[in-house]
């Protein structure tokens, strides 16, 4: 069952498109990341989810209630619909009790049962109630605004951006403790992001935008190693794109005879595989086979990503992900294998 629908949304600002014909549906209970470069089309989408603009045309529905077409148009404040922005937005002037407490309805009492119960929802301790905002630090003041938006239960909550101002180890661990919250709070999420990592990880659903227009929807498994296109693959994660030859479900190209799993093309392609697939051995154990140099080495704590050039005639340079214990050094000859299937790109 789908919580939210949206049918052909189109939006412009003059004569420039910002979304483009738009149809997704978001199951109820799930997390969907919408993805996009900086000027897609995502976070436009969101306001308009949200009521804070309205489509210039299009259908949007939640739980079976019209949100907007061409004669309804029901402002941000009647949808219950939860908002939290890429800074939390806080209110300055208020404590914490005061944010979260904010539009409440009832009397001092049950607002403060509400408050105790979002504070422990969001693992805040009480304690923490009569401080300002200035004095919390990023994590915390994300984890209040969460709370504010939670308090009037909403029926679907959108988060934009909300991660991207906290450093690297915070983000991730704020990031899966904000999707247990939702998921015990039962409620249907949209994460707008430009962090690909962040979308394949917190998401359910991955929608990708692309100049306005939504380009691929599904798993984020099944989008990261089956893209529709070369764009949306690199822009997904690293990517090793290769010219090759698919017959009956099978690719033949520089690394050798690669399962492709598509039994419908047939004759020249380009075949994706991700770095990660890429095995390394010694030239030494490969007699045969594919062969490449080490030329650059990047390390990265517990992984290092290698640039290995291929000794064939197109000299072609491969990015292979490899644990560090394990990395060859740069200017060692190595055996090159794939392991798992490619996948074949359809176009631009």
């Amino acid at each position: 069952m789908s919580s939210l629908d949206l049918t052909a949304i189109c939006k412009s600002f003059g004569a420039v498109p910002a979304v483009d014909n738009v149809s997704l549906s978001v199951p109820e209970g799930s997390r969907t990341a919408i993805v996009g470069p900086s000027g897609s089309g995502k976070t436009t989408l969101l306001r308009m989810i949200a009521g804070f603009e309205f489509p210039d045309s299009g259908v949007i529905t939640l739980n079976g209630k019209t949100l907007f077409d061409q004669t309804t148009e029901v402002p941000a404040h009647q949808r219950l619909i939860g908002y939290v922005p890429q800074d939390g937005a806080l209110f300055p002037h208020m404590t914490v009790a005061g944010n979260i407490g904010f539009g409440l309805p009832g009397n001092a009492a049950s607002k403060q049962q509400r408050i105790g119960e979002l504070m422990d929802m969001v693992s805040l301790d009480s304690r923490m109630l009569p401080r300002w905002p200035h004095e919390l630090s990023g994590g915390q003041q994300q984890r209040v605004a969460l709370a504010r938006a939670l308090a009037q239960r909403p029926k679907l909550m959108l988060l934009d951006e909300p991660f991207s101002a906290l450093d690297t180890g915070l983000r991730a661990s704020m990031r899966k403790a904000v999707a247990q919250m939702l998921a015990e709070a039962g409620c249907t999420t949209i994460l707008v992001t430009h962090d690909q990592a962040e979308a394949l990880s917190f998401a359910n659903q991955l929608a990708v935008m692309r100049q306005g227009k939504l380009i691929q929807v599904g798993a984020p498994m099944d989008l990261y190693l089956r893209p529709r296109d070369e764009q949306t693959a690199h822009f997904l994660g690293d990517a090793i794109v290769i010219p090759g030859t698919v017959e009956n479900g099978w690719a033949s190209c520089e690394l050798g005879r690669i399962a492709v799993g598509d039994s419908t093309h047939q004759g020249a392609a380009q075949i994706l595989l991700r770095p990660e697939q890429i095995q390394l051995t010694p030239a030494s154990e490969q007699s045969l086979g594919c062969l490449g140099v080490v030329t650059d080495s990047d390390f990265g704590g517990n992984a290092c990503m290698l640039t290995v050039k291929l000794t064939s005639a197109s000299s072609r340079e491969l990015l292979v992900r490899s644990l560090s214990i394990h990395a060859p050094a740069v200017g060692s000859t190595v055996g090159i294998s794939v392991s798992g299937g490619g996948h074949v790109l359809r176009g631009a």
